[in-house]
């Protein structure tokens, strides 16, 4: 595994593979593995639901739309919109490349970009979408009905648990700790994209899909039971990403010299010491230029590997065991179980801000992580209930 953080793709490749290309300063590494959480949860979760529609327990969602009608207002704004923020953004990056790579993160987030750029793409932008709606347009526009199988509705799915995820996990971050929303209240847009909290884009991404799964007419309990196991990946592929870019999701210090009983662990996973992480964080390291040359001056436990690798097993046994339970419900309540259970363990070792909770002083997450385990048991004595009377009901 890594031997040090890299806050973006540059450094990634530059280190690992012995390659510079300046362009991939603009990929974080977090962002990377996000990315590649979404895919693979999608890609899990596209697998299941189609074999729930085989069995009939999810069926498909009807919708009238209008053919062969002009791109209407609405759809040439927005389009327009879009164009206009990603023509704003590439033409200052492509005439300032040198100036804009240094920091592209704080770039990104900033109100610097190309005003004639932003023109220019929302033109070709709206351009686009009028000439695709034109191509179709009919003499007399008709309405038909179209089906979507629940499978087909991954990408809207996915799309729902990015936006409800990240403004969940930002919500949850402000109220972490005190000083979080101070900080934000300082400087909103520079570090809107920075601290976010896991629980807090699982709860209200969660809501948000399911909310988009009602209207749908989907079984929002089949649903859960499918995206249970997604999840739990989904959660350690973005687990490693906190590791590789060091984000300052780690664990306690530790210097206590590594047990005997795990001399087969590489001395990396038993302390870290952070070199060269996205936040910034710790010392100077000698001789070093630029931007990331801070280490930890104590190493650390590094508690997203620990995390990344009990969620990666406990995927694998919900995945395993998800064809043989026929209560729905039952792969939901487990999966409480199983998120509570690691959460709240993985906390003992971490640094984070103690809350008082009704007395308790307990991190954010603690208290989350208990309400998830005790809902999940809670959850295993419901379904089975609801699941008998309807057997008996039959």
């Amino acid at each position: 595994m890594f031997s040090r953080s890299y806050a973006n793709l540059y450094y990634l490749f530059s280190d690992v593979f012995g390659i510079e290309i300046p362009a991939l300063k603009l990929f974080q590494s977090f962002g990377f593995f996000m990315a590649l959480a979404f895919m693979g949860a999608a890609f899990f979760l596209y697998r299941d639901l189609k074999r729930k529609e085989k069995l009939g327990l999810l069926k498909s969602y009807f919708k009238v739309v209008e053919v062969g009608a002009p791109a209407t207002p609405f759809e040439l704004i927005s389009n327009g919109i879009m164009g206009f923020i990603i023509g704003f953004k590439i033409l200052d990056l492509v005439l300032n490349f040198d100036e804009r790579i240094v920091n592209p993160q704080a770039w990104l987030a900033s109100g610097q970009g190309n005003f004639i750029g932003g023109l220019l793409g929302a033109a070709i932008m709206a351009g686009i979408r009028w000439y695709e709606k034109n191509k179709e347009k009919l003499d007399k526009p008709h309405k038909v009905t179209i089906e979507f199988k629940p499978h087909q509705q991954i990408g809207d799915i996915v799309m729902m648990a990015a936006l409800g995820g990240i403004l969940g996990a930002k919500l949850f971050y402000l109220f972490e700790s005190p000083g979080n929303f101070t900080e934000f209240m300082k400087n909103p847009l520079g570090s809107f994209f920075g601290g976010l909290t896991i629980y807090g884009g699982l709860i209200i991404g969660a809501i948000v899909v399911l909310w988009f799964a009602h209207r749908r007419n989907m079984d929002i309990v089949q649903l859960a039971d499918s995206a249970s196991p997604t999840l739990l990946l989904a959660n350690g592929i973005g687990r490693l990403g906190c590791h590789v870019s060091g984000d300052g999701d780690w664990g306690d210090p530790n210097t206590a010299p590594k047990p005997d009983w795990l001399s087969w662990l590489p001395d990396r996973w038993w302390s870290f010491d952070y070199a060269h992480n996205v936040n910034q964080v710790g010392e100077q390291i000698d001789g070093c230029v630029g931007q990331y040359c801070t280490v930890l001056p104590v190493p650390v436990y590094p508690t997203p590997l620990y995390e990344f690798t009990m969620l990666a097993i406990l995927f694998s046994i919900l995945w395993s065991i998800r064809k043989k339970v026929k209560v729905p419900g039952i792969i939901f309540s487990i999966y409480l179980i199983f998120n509570g259970v690691e959460r709240f363990t993985i906390e003992q070792i971490r640094v984070n801000t103690k809350l008082d909770f009704i007395g308790l002083p307990l991190t954010q997450a603690e208290f989350i992580a208990i309400c998830f385990a005790l809902a999940g048991v809670v959850g295993l004595f419901v379904f089975t209930k609801r699941y008998k009377n309807s057997l008996a009901a039959q």
